[in-house]
């Protein structure tokens, strides 16, 4: 059994009252077994001094592909449909077992140095084990699934699939995974997105959702082109086409939403369907700006995700968090997106999506122990006196400042070492499979 006692932290707890305080945690194997001031465990194995340290819960991103992490730098400047065209779809066909394996072993080292405990990632069409073998190695929490494609145009060969091929697959991979490490990873049916996936195949997801009462988690309303293509082929807009087929509902988690009308609204609000808000990736892919206040005003669930490394090129929380905060400001006025809401965000909410808001999300007896430490004592997070804390960590904070991330109460990282990441190794592996990658495609720079 691992015992852990926080001592002397000051702890946000992000619970219903939104409690914080300076006091202490106790976790017992994979749990918060007691929080308060003055703590007495002396049977605790490992005691950490959190003086003059913050404790929060751990970052929650609800849109990532690991598969992607490897192509930083392959996409830039582009818009969404040539960026998938010219480079990621390309790039996903040439993946191999081992690009696979390091491209996820690549991001969950960024994830996990920025805070970041759980996530929604979607894999590419191949090799999806090789990337949940990299999750369970980590002690990532995460929902994670390949990537569903019966459908399109300008897609490589590798990566059109039969729709009864890419049902069982997806089923295999469900049985063998959901489920697995203690629980900590469980998977989602993840199709691309409309524009990729033919009416049998998502009705087909939508029942097999329904009967293993597991996630859906697809692209939708990212882009105007996109949009297009699908009000073409099906007379009706995404979500509308969604709901139509029977996915809209609280399992569903619904990347992007940048435009969508009144009637889409009204069905995720209605239908409690989860949205994830990718700043960072609508903006460099020139995407739009969602509309994240009027959506949260309506109490749809909203989270925030960095989505891939190529067309973000960095999986940082606290970055997602600053940009989520500020742009919509200009349009919406300074208040309307403060930073306990951005915070909840990427926290509570996070794990509502993934339909675990009992376990994680927030720091309180009873709940699975994934948290964070920060170090706020330094040039750019001063003066402390008289700040909020929260507004503290959206506005000022960095990676940097993350010290130690536990997740299913296990020390992942302390003191910024990594614990389960070899990091140079995976730096020289990344780089040999891009290299790798890149040779097979000889039209790509």
């Amino acid at each position: 059994m691992t015992t852990i006692l926080i001592k002397n932290a000051e702890i946000i707890t992000m619970n219903a009252q939104d409690d914080q305080f300076i006091g202490d945690i106790y976790i017992e194997r994979d749990t918060i077994k007691d929080m308060g001031t003055h703590l007495h465990y002396p049977e605790a194995e490992k005691v950490i001094d959190a003086t003059n340290r913050v404790v929060t819960p751990g970052f929650i991103q609800t849109h990532i592909h690991l598969c992607q992490t490897i192509f930083r730098g392959k996409g830039d400047d582009l818009e969404l449909m040539d960026w998938l065209k010219k480079r990621i779809w390309p790039l996903e066909a040439a993946h191999d077992e081992e690009s696979i394996y390091y491209s996820a072993l690549l991001g969950l080292g960024e994830l996990i140095q920025s805070g970041t405990t759980s996530i929604v990632d979607m894999e590419t069409v191949h090799h999806t084990d090789f990337a949940f073998q990299a999750i369970e190695q980590t002690g990532m929490r995460a929902l994670s699934g390949k990537v569903m494609m019966d459908k399109g145009n300008e897609v490589p060969k590798r990566l059109q699939e039969e729709t009864t091929e890419s049902i069982q697959q997806s089923v295999d991979l469900m049985e063998k995974w959901h489920r697995k490490g203690g629980g900590r990873i469980n998977y989602a049916f993840s199709p691309r997105f409309v524009v990729s996936c033919t009416e049998e195949l998502l009705r087909e997801v939508s029942a097999l959702s329904e009967k293993h009462q597991v996630h859906v988690h697809t692209h939708a309303s990212e882009n105007k082109g996109e949009i297009e293509i699908v009000e073409r082929e099906t007379g009706m807009r995404n979500v509308e086409y969604l709901d139509h087929l029977g996915l809209a509902n609280e399992r569903l988690i619904l990347a992007h939403c940048v435009w969508l009308n009144e009637a889409e609204k009204r069905i995720i609000q209605q239908k409690r369907v989860n949205v994830t808000h990718c700043p960072g990736s609508n903006m460099k892919l020139a995407s739009g700006f969602a509309e994240i206040p009027s959506l949260l005003d309506a109490h749809v669930c909203v989270s925030l995700g960095a989505d891939g490394a190529p067309c973000n090129n960095n999986l940082d929380m606290l970055n997602e968090m600053r940009m989520a905060a500020l742009i919509h400001k200009p349009q919406y006025g300074p208040t309307a997106m403060d930073a306990k809401t951005v915070f909840r965000m990427a926290t509570i909410d996070g794990a509502k999506a993934m339909g675990m808001e009992n376990e994680i999300g927030s720091l309180e007896v009873g709940k699975k122990a994934d948290l964070i430490i920060l170090n706020l004592n330094d040039f750019h997070i001063y003066p402390s006196y008289d700040v909020d804390t929260i507004s503290r960590i959206v506005y000022s904070t960095t990676r940097a400042d993350v010290e130690t991330t536990i997740i299913h109460g296990k020390i992942i990282m302390e003191n910024r070492v990594m614990k389960t990441v070899d990091k140079q190794l995976v730096l020289k592996e990344a780089d040999k499979s891009i290299r790798r990658l890149i040779h097979r495609i000889p039209n790509i720079s």
